[in-house]
């Protein structure tokens, strides 16, 4: 009895030190967890902080922007972070154009052609046909003049097969306008230069442009390539078409530029392009913008630090649909190294730079189920991270929620910057057409940008700037161009 005994006693001791062990390991595991959730949350916080933008902050934003744009104009960029591209455009549509007009946007090797006939103020737009073209791999690899004969072909066979008239006539002469849309492909051979964003007179762009046009007459084409512009100034072409408020556009995609309408007496006769313009159209090239007011973190410091133009392009960083996704990432490797968001092991594909798009963001950011299944499915697809809390799929929507309002929030101060450079925020209405992928298809960015311009310029003025999405989608405002420039006498570039 005494042997049974022991073992009794001994075996009840040694079942309590394990009760007592586990209970220590399991209260440990509750601290642990407890720390680790208070630390993320801090982390959360943290960040939040330092991408604020309060409204004092947006107006500093705005302010700045009007002192470089007119730091650039009054001393031809000496003491200004942009470089403002003076177009020219001779004259935007008055919105009475009338007639067939083709139109051919660029964008990385995709061509897009259109056609579409133009009723003035009376009729609707008709007749409107889009062709996206890929551009061959072999093209690409090839000659500046292999290139451009293939896109001279491409037009030749989209005009064919829509022409103006039945009998394959024009009714006179045509002015094609050609946009380019960012990012252009790396190795597009444009006179033996990889081509990028200059002013409208360098020698490569003009060389391009006479290149075109020798290419067009090669396939029989009676066109006149006019100018090679940005996309933002087609979509300023497309909103003065529909009104004649309209002042300025803006791109917000995966890059982002604006272009505005500038009097031309508040433009120095050097810099003019068009001097007997009573208004000058302007790229404004806002994505290399640089405030010290804007509310970097030191996550947008270190992927600036690490991207191919280091020190530039600090407001497209902070802004445009490249960046945002990467910013994200950033955050959350930060929090699963050192709170454990996603559990131990930290998955390896989180380190991948550049891997979380922007749409895969938004559409976690977006995600309204109760348990955030989208954002469940979107860490799985694009991290490789199986399963994770409720808690970290809240904290993944916040962080998106965070660098979406500071995107949306500093553009929106962009746009005012611009409506009071030219004066009219407490006078005039003034129209401004946004085009690109990040404001049509993110509905919460698009909300931020709008609430902030509300928020800035209060009840009594915010009537005074009116936000559109262009119209027509991207390229289009290549026809109006086209239009403007067609019925304006002007001669060869």
């Amino acid at each position: 009895m005494r042997k049974q005994q022991v073992t009794v006693v001994v075996a009840a001791v040694s079942t309590t030190l394990v009760a007592v062990a586990v209970g220590a390991l399991i209260r440990r595991w509750k601290k642990r967890k407890e720390q680790e959730l208070r630390q993320t949350r801090n982390m959360v916080k943290k960040f939040a902080r330092e991408c604020g933008t309060p409204v004092t902050k947006l107006w500093q934003v705005a302010d700045d922007l009007v002192s470089n744009m007119k730091a650039y104009l009054d001393s031809s960029n000496e003491s200004s972070t942009l470089n403002m591209i003076i177009s020219n455009v001779a004259s935007l549509p008055s919105g009475e154009e009338e007639g067939f007009f083709y139109g051919v946007n660029l964008q990385d090797t995709n061509l897009l052609i259109l056609c579409a006939r133009l009723g003035g103020k009376n009729k609707p737009i008709s007749d409107l046909h889009r062709e996206e073209i890929s551009i061959p791999s072999n093209v690409l690899a090839g000659t500046s003049e292999e290139l451009l004969d293939f896109v001279a072909m491409e037009i030749a066979k989209f005009v064919q097969a829509h022409p103006e008239n039945e009998d394959g006539s024009f009714t006179k002469r045509k002015k094609l306008s050609f946009t380019l849309s960012y990012p252009l492909h790396k190795s597009l051979p444009f006179s033996g230069t990889t081509f990028q964003r200059k002013s409208s007179d360098d020698p490569v762009r003009q060389g391009l442009v006479k290149d075109l046009n020798r290419a067009l007459k090669n396939h029989g084409m009676k066109m006149h390539v006019f100018a090679l512009v940005d996309d933002s100034i087609g979509g300023l072409a497309g909103g003065r078409y529909y009104n004649r408020d309209s002042v300025a556009a803006i791109t917000l995609g995966m890059t982002t530029n604006a272009a505005y309408v500038e009097p031309a007496e508040d433009v120095p006769s050097v810099l003019a392009q068009s001097p007997n313009s009573t208004e000058l159209v302007i790229s404004m090239e806002w994505g290399n913008f640089n405030s010290p007011h804007l509310p970097l973190t030191p996550f947008d410091v270190s992927l600036d630090a690490e991207s191919s133009n280091p020190g530039n392009g600090i407001f497209e960083k902070l802004i445009s649909g490249k960046y945002l996704g990467e910013i994200v990432r950033r955050v959350l490797l930060k929090m699963a190294q050192e709170t454990a968001l996603f559990g131990g092991n930290l998955p390896k594909k989180l380190m991948t730079p550049y891997i979380l798009s922007t749409p895969d963001m938004a559409a976690m950011h977006q995600d309204t189920s109760e348990d955030r299944e989208v954002v469940s499915e979107k860490l799985k697809e694009v991290f490789g991270i199986n399963s994770c809390t409720p808690m970290a799929r809240e904290v993944v929507a916040e962080v998106c929620d965070i660098v979406t309002e500071r995107g949306a929030r500093i553009a929106g101060a962009g746009i005012v910057g611009i409506v009071k450079k030219l004066g009219r925020i407490e006078t005039r209405k003034s129209v401004v057409t946004v085009e690109g992928g990040l404001y049509e298809h993110y509905r919460i960015f698009r909300n931020y940008l709008h609430s902030s311009v509300w928020e800035m310029l209060g009840s009594d003025l915010s009537d005074n700037v009116i936000i559109e999405h262009s119209h027509g989608g991207s390229g289009t405002g290549a026809l109006f161009l086209a239009a403007a420039q067609t019925q304006t006498p002007r001669g060869d570039i």
